[in-house]
């Protein structure tokens, strides 16, 4: 670490935009809106706005799931928030959620549409609305929960933790990177414990915690993100890896990580969503153009 720059603390912070790696242009300090860019709204009573990032896949593929299961009022429309260009910081989006990230759902089936952001609130109120992947028994339900809400705190320390300063940031730095793998690792080693006694994450059924954190922590166990498989020896949790695959296979998680996807195999990704038969029919000439 001797080799490391020493940094002095300035008495005052200022922001340096040069500064933010490869998502320097679209962070920033503040809030509100940049541009006058209204919403496309479709013809299905929820609207999602979203990109296929783990937080973004949780709902396509909860909203795949209760469409699997026969739930015709979870039909949708998927339209693509690309944040590498700045698209969450458009008047419309910025009105959906005033945080600007993604997803963020309209749901209009009622007098009046209802709003909803950030992901662990968007599969709440889904399984609550349709009455299907949140237990109802007291206990099951509340394990249920118990593992949403970790998925919601411990996964920042993996994505913009770990995954920044491992794979993005401008400048390794051996603490950051040290620290926050030292704590992937002993999240990695929760799940893998808790799923030594339990099939799925809350018990003996699949639930909308296995759907929050599948998308981090599975896709991540298959050495898919950072490309940190190795250095993180992911295939050591071994029940971890059981569940990872167990998911995987699920017709309707593969179609939801399709849905609003913009990198990898173009046969993998469907840009946007309005009706089931654009997963038949996402040949190349159905999508927008890449890059």
């Amino acid at each position: 670490m001797s080799d490391q720059p020493t940094y002095t603390v300035p008495k005052i912070w200022t922001w340096n935009k040069e500064n933010g790696g490869e998502f320097a242009h679209i962070n920033r300090p503040i809030a509100g809106a940049t541009h006058e860019k209204e919403l496309p709204i479709g013809r299905h009573a929820l609207q999602l706005y979203s990109l296929a990032t783990p937080n973004g896949v949780k709902v396509t593929v909860l909203l795949e799931e209760l469409l699997a299961r026969g739930i015709s009022g979870a039909e949708y429309d998927a339209w693509l928030i690309n944040i590498r260009e700045g698209a969450q910081f458009g008047s419309g989006f910025v009105q959906l959620n005033p945080n600007s990230k993604i997803p963020a759902l309209w749901d209009r089936s009622g007098p009046t549409p209802i709003r909803l952001f950030e992901s662990g609130a968007i599969l709440l109120y889904l399984a609550e609305k349709f009455g299907a992947f949140l237990p109802t028994a007291p206990a099951a339900r509340a394990e249920c929960l118990s593992w949403l809400m970790w998925q919601m705190g411990s996964a920042p320390y993996l994505g913009g933790g770990f995954g920044h300063f491992y794979a993005y940031a401008p400048v390794k730095m051996e603490y950051a990177i040290d620290r926050f793998a030292m704590e992937v690792k002993r999240q990695l080693d929760v799940l893998d414990q808790r799923l030594a006694q339990s099939e799925y994450l809350a018990g003996p059924d699949y639930t909308i915690a296995d759907i929050a954190v599948w998308p981090w922590y599975g896709v991540l166990a298959q050495g898919l993100v950072y490309g940190a498989g190795e250095f993180l020896q992911v295939e050591a949790y071994k029940n971890l890896q059981r569940w990872t695959q167990l998911i995987a296979a699920r017709p309707a998680v593969q179609r939801g990580r399709m849905v609003n996807r913009v990198h990898g195999d173009p046969a993998s990704q469907l840009r946007e969503r309005h009706e089931a038969s654009d997963f038949d029919t996402h040949t190349q000439d159905k999508r927008a153009p890449l890059g």
